[in-house]
C-alpha cells in the first residue's frame, strides 16, 4: 500500500494558514486525482497526500516521463528534443554569465539523462551529475557513456565544493526540501552561485489552463512555487535571489500537453497559440512566465 504525507503545515515556512486551491489529475500514470493547496502566508501550493520517498517510485514509471526517458514518440516528445538542444546552450550561457567564469566545478542535481551535464563537461567544466532515477541514469550511460551517481551522493561532498549548482525542474520533487536546500548551501563556494528553474502557477498559461495546467504534474510535483514562494524560502537558508530569468520555451511545451489533458486531442494550434500569448503577455513581467530560472547566491 502507497504511504502518503498529508500535511497540516505549510511544508516551506510551516504556516497553518493553509487550504485546498484546487485538484489535479495525473495523467501521466495513474490517473488519480489530487488536491493542491495553497498557503496564505508564502504563497506556496502543494500537492497534497503525495506518496512518500519510498513509494513514489511507481509514479514515475512511465515512457511518457521524458526527462527520464528520452523518449522520441509522439510531437510534443520530439518538440522537446529538439528543443533541448536549444535550452542546454541557453544554460550554459546563463551559467557564464552569472559565475563570470568560463570554467569550474559544477553539480547537477537530477540529471535526468545527461543532456546539459554533457555540454558542460564538452565547455571545460568538471562537472558531477546526480539522478535518483535508475532507469534515468542508464540511459545516461547508453546516451552519453556518462555515469551518474545517485543523489545520496549530495550527502558525500566537502564544504565549498561548487562553483555553480544546477536544478533544472528538480526541486518540485524533492521531499526532504529544507535539507536539500542547506546541503546545497553548505557546499557552494563562496561566491557561488545556485540556478533553481521550477514551473510558475502564477504564469498566463497557468491562468488558461487552471487544473489541467501539464506543469502540476501532479503527484511527481510536490509544490509549485511563485516567485514570492521561491523567495521566501530561499530567504529562510540564508541565500538570496539576484534575478529572475523566464524560459520562453516552456510555454509552448506545456501548453501543448495541457491542452491534450484538457480536450483529450493534440490540437497543436491552439497549443502553440496560448504558448505564444503566455510569452507575449509575459514580455511586460516576465515573473509571469511559464518558468522560472532563479539565479541565488549565499
Amino acid at each position: 500500500m502507497t504511504d502518503r504525507i498529508f500535511y497540516s503545515k505549510c511544508p516551506s515556512c510551516y504556516s497553518i494558514q493553509i487550504a485546498k486551491s484546487l485538484s489535479a489529475t495525473d495523467h501521466t500514470v495513474s490517473h488519480e486525482l489530487f488536491e493542491i493547496w495553497h498557503c496564505s502566508n508564502c504563497s506556496l501550493r502543494f500537492t497534497q497526500a503525495v506518496p512518500d520517498q519510498d513509494s513514489i517510485g511507481r509514479f514515475y514509471r512511465s515512457e511518457e516521463y521524458i526527462s527520464h526517458t528520452d523518449t522520441n514518440k509522439g510531437i510534443v516528445n520530439r518538440m522537446y528534443r529538439f528543443v533541448r538542444g536549444i535550452t542546454v546552450n541557453n544554460k550554459r550561457n546563463i551559467i557564464h554569465s552569472h559565475t563570470h567564469l568560463s570554467k569550474g566545478n559544477l553539480l547537477d542535481l537530477g540529471a535526468g539523462t545527461g543532456a546539459f551535464a554533457v555540454r558542460m563537461a564538452k565547455a571545460g567544466w568538471t562537472v558531477s551529475a546526480l539522478e535518483p532515477d535508475e532507469q534515468a541514469r542508464k540511459k545516461a550511460a547508453d546516451l552519453h557513456s556518462l555515469q551518474l551517481q545517485d543523489s545520496s551522493k549530495l550527502f558525500e561532498f566537502g564544504k565549498d565544493s561548487f562553483d555553480a549548482i544546477t536544478l533544472w525542474h528538480v526541486l518540485e520533487h524533492v521531499h526532504a526540501l529544507h535539507e536539500y536546500l542547506e546541503r546545497i548551501k553548505e557546499i557552494l563556494k563562496p561566491g557561488g552561485i545556485l540556478f533553481i528553474a521550477v514551473p510558475n502557477y502564477i504564469s498566463y498559461d497557468a491562468a488558461i489552463y487552471k487544473e489541467y495546467w501539464a506543469a502540476y504534474d501532479t503527484p511527481r510535483h510536490l509544490y509549485h512555487f511563485s516567485p514570492e514562494a521561491m523567495q521566501k524560502l530561499a530567504g529562510s537558508h540564508g541565500l538570496q535571489v539576484k534575478k529572475i530569468r523566464p524560459m520562453w520555451f516552456d510555454s509552448f511545451y506545456v501548453s501543448l500537453l495541457s491542452e491534450k489533458y484538457k480536450t483529450g486531442h493534440s490540437n497543436l494550434i491552439k497549443g502553440f497559440w496560448n504558448g505564444a500569448i503566455s510569452n507575449i503577455k509575459a514580455l511586460s513581467n516576465n515573473k509571469k512566465a511559464s518558468s522560472l530560472i532563479y539565479i541565488i547566491s549565499k
